[in-house]
């Protein structure tokens, strides 16, 4: 018999670590229909794009592409009236709503959790003191209703996997449920290193320029040292912080992948300063031979090996993090960019997929592979 494989994602709008860990399960289940919110197709991988993509009826409701986040509180209505009955195995997707569907009895449902949604819980603050008017009217009473919901449909899942043991402390936490880590699939043999003689002598920030990832407190830094600092990325901070970045910071945007490659394997250092769920671009640049200056919090403490593939600093001021890339140009010279190699090995994509087949074979369903 054919196992039946439905796979819900919250939303298609781009290629980031949620897309790509959709992009491997994809790969495994070759005859998997996607279920989503809403998407654009033209933004997806042709691995994606080859499978039958179905859309909940937030993608019928008024500019949903534009507004769709807008239509959070309809979600789990959206969710709960998909069809799945067809399904032998129901993976969801979840950073946005997508694990409260509801699955025959018979079937298996496991959950990969980037993030319990932030907007909901830890991060809910933060989200409020930047609504707006009306937001921060109707927010507090939508809010917790969906974190009732939230909860609840948290007991609808057999079994969790957790993209970082971060995550899977705030799996715990918040809906009380036990999960399986299995990190999310870099895509290491995409990157490597450059002889020594081609490095150059900045540091690098490379990511969306939000405010949780504090590119502020790495900007501030390289203002106070005035080393060369290269920031790659767009995002609502880009404007701010290029109004009071010195003359040795250089703001690039967005860039190619093979400018991307090539300042990941010559900068110095990656300066990672903010706490993620798990956080793939550390990684992509241990896997270029290159060590990460990271906060010791979030995801950087799975990835992040002090002496092996970079160092922690604990103070989250820009006197903490300047007595750490102090501290790192002192002993530069001690790291071996094959150990770091090395290292990023672990999170290459077939020990994702190890670690999906293992999860779904100890709740009962082998997949074989």
């Amino acid at each position: 018999m054919t196992l039946r494989v439905a796979i819900i994602h919250y939303w298609l709008f781009h290629m980031r670590g949620g897309e790509k860990v959709l992009e491997a399960l994809c790969e495994m289940f070759p005859q998997a229909d996607i279920f989503t919110h809403v998407l654009d197709r033209e933004k997806l991988s042709p691995v994606i794009q080859k499978h039958r993509i179905e859309t909940t009826f937030i993608s019928r409701m008024p500019m949903a592409r534009k507004l769709y986040q807008k239509y959070l509180p309809f979600m789990p209505r959206a969710l709960e009236e998909l069809d799945l009955n067809a399904y032998d195995l129901v993976i969801s997707s979840e950073a946005g709503p997508a694990k409260g569907v509801i699955a025959r009895p018979d079937a298996l449902h496991i959950c990969y959790t980037h993030s319990p949604m932030r907007y909901l819980w830890d991060q809910y603050h933060i989200y409020f003191q930047r609504a707006g008017g009306f937001t921060k009217l109707v927010m507090p009473h939508l809010v917790h209703e969906l974190r009732k919901w939230d909860v609840t449909s948290a007991a609808r899942v057999d079994a969790f996997a957790a993209n970082s043991n971060h995550v899977a402390k705030r799996i715990r936490k918040y809906w009380r449920r036990e999960s399986t880590v299995v990190f999310p699939p870099v895509a290491v043999d995409s990157f490597g290193p450059v002889p020594a003689s081609e490095r150059a002598p900045f540091f690098l920030w490379a990511g969306e320029l939000v405010s949780y990832k504090r590119p502020d407190l790495a900007v501030e830094a390289f203002n106070r040292l005035g080393l060369p600092f290269v920031v790659i990325g767009d995002g609502p901070e880009r404007k701010p912080l290029e109004a009071i970045a010195r003359p040795n910071i250089t703001f690039l945007g967005k860039v190619p992948f093979d400018v991307l490659k090539s300042h990941y394997a010559r900068c110095q250092a990656l300066v990672f300063p903010g706490e993620e769920d798990f956080g793939i671009i550390p990684v992509e640049v241990m896997a270029s031979g290159r060590p990460v200056i990271a906060y010791e919090r979030g995801g950087a403490l799975d990835t992040v090996v002090p002496g092996v593939s970079g160092q922690f600093f604990q103070d989250a001021s820009v006197e903490g993090l300047i007595a750490a890339i102090e501290q790192f140009t002192r002993t530069a010279g001690d790291f071996d960019p094959q150990a770091a190699m090395t290292h990023a090995r672990q999170f290459a994509p077939e020990r994702f997929k190890d670690g999906m087949r293992a999860l779904i074979a100890a709740n009962g369903v082998d997949i074989g592979g």
